[in-house]
Order: C-alpha cells, then structure tokens, then sequence
C-alpha cells in the first residue's frame, strides 16, 4: 500500500473512534477498507465513484451479512475517508434475512448445567442463561458491576454503547459466591487461564463441551428470552433486560414459542 493508501486508511481510523464504534467494528471496517485500497490500481486520491461501484458491482459475497458489512465499510471510506458524495454511488444494501432464532428447551439446559463439575464453567454459562447475556458481555464483566446487595448486575458498554441493568437470582448470587470464593478473579469476574480475562473462544468451547456441540453459546440468549415468554413474562421487561432498542427484536421470541403455538386451535 502507497502512502496516500495509509493517510486515507489512518483518516478513516481516526473518524471511526471519534465516532466510538465498537473495537470489533473499527476493526472490520479497517480490513475491508485496506482490501479495497490494495486492490486499486490508482492512488486513492484519483479513485472516482466508477471505481467504487464496479468494486462492489463484481464482489463475489458469500453471504448477505458480509454484503451488508463490506458495503457499510466501503460507504465509510467514501463519505468519510475521502469526502465524496453519496448520490454518485449506489449503497443500498440487500434486505436482511428473517431467521428464527434458535432454542434449546429449558428442562434441557438446567439438566445439564447441573452436571456440570468445573465450577467455573458451570458459572459462566448459568449466569449466561439466567438473563440472556451476549458472550462479549459475559466476558467483560467485572467485580464492581456485581451488585449484592440491590440483586442487581451492570452490563457496561454493551452492543451499541450502552449501558443497562439486569437482575441478579438467588441461585445465580450463590453460585458466584462460591465461584469467587474458589477462583479469587482479580478485577474481570472471570478470569483466563493466562490472562486477565476469559475468551469468546473459550466461552464458545464449553458450551459445545457441556450443553450442544453443533451450535454455539448465544443460543442460550435466545433460549432465555423465549423461555420468559413461555413462563408470560411482559415483553417490555424482555426488552429490558435483552438491550433491544427495537421491540420488535424482542417480539421475534415469540415465533418460537412452543407454548403460544401449542395454544393455536388448528382448523384440522
């Protein structure tokens, strides 16, 4: 990559964190923006919106998320990074998929979270279920955002930059005492064999190990909130507690309720 490649990839590096988009997020953006860059055959101060549509024109995406994705990165070098005008270049990205959100039964999961003998791991993924963490949060979680005393957690800087509250059980408060009492984590509540603190990675690994091997650890957070429908909790409360800005993100639970379509008087 040429050195006006570099400025324009550091400019947009630079707007990206004024901006405050999520590590993640920086990082994706960056990759495809430098993808992008090395693959012109003119410096990034000549590139025209021509240039521009006939990328995205010829990509050969493999799914609709990374269409979506490398069209918002791509959109960003342009408005951002080089100061061009939207209406040159079509944006517009595909519409989304409409997936139904996998669910293991809640009998299930209880039956084998109580078989689990590593303490830690059995810690992680019943406070993961108990209020339908993200991985990412279940991670990041320190010892202060434990709140005993109100049964409360503080979920800090989740999707979207924000902060919320979710409640803290009874079962899950013994758990963590015990937990702690054993471990003795230092700042981040769970601690990695060889770092300050635990891995998607691994978070990912003992779910396959101790609840289902052929999917993966968010379904606990879909299993959470379908099964607070099932159990009629209000669906502003799910809301709540998922972080979901939309409703209607919530209101996708109730699809897969097995409970509200058993309810359904079949005409046959």
């Amino acid at each position: 990559m040429n050195t006006k490649g570099k400025s324009t990839l550091k400019i947009c590096e630079q707007k990206l964190n004024y901006l405050n988009y999520s590590k993640n997020t920086i990082n994706n953006y960056l990759s495809h923006i430098k993808v992008f860059i090395e693959k012109q055959s003119k410096s990034t101060l000549h590139l025209n919106s021509k240039d521009f549509q006939d990328y995205l024109d010829n990509y050969n995406f493999t799914s609709i998320s990374q269409q979506n994705q490398i069209i918002n990165s791509i959109r960003f070098l342009y408005k951002f990074g080089l100061d061009k005008k939207y209406n040159k270049v079509s944006f517009k990205r595909p519409r989304t998929e409409k997936k139904l959100p996998q669910v293991i039964d809640s009998s299930f999961i209880i039956n084998q979270l109580s078989k689990i003998e590593n303490l830690k791991h059995k810690t992680i993924l019943s406070l993961t279920y108990s209020v339908g963490l993200r991985v990412s949060e279940i991670i990041n979680i320190k010892l202060e955002d434990i709140d005993s005393k109100r049964m409360l957690i503080h979920i800090k800087n989740a999707k979207g930059r924000k902060d919320r509250i979710v409640p803290l059980s009874e079962k899950i408060l013994k758990l963590l005492e015990e937990y702690c009492f054993k471990y003795k984590p230092d700042f981040y509540l769970f601690n990695g064999q060889n770092s300050i603190r635990y891995s998607i990675g691994s978070c990912q690994k003992i779910f396959k190990k101790h609840i289902d091997n052929t999917s993966h650890i968010h379904v606990l957070r879909h299993s959470c909130f379908t099964h607070l429908i099932e159990n009629n909790t209000d669906i502003k409360i799910i809301q709540k507690l998922a972080g979901h800005s939309n409703i209607k993100t919530t209101e996708g639970y109730c699809h897969v309720s097995t409970n509200l379509l058993n309810k359904i008087n079949l005409p046959l």
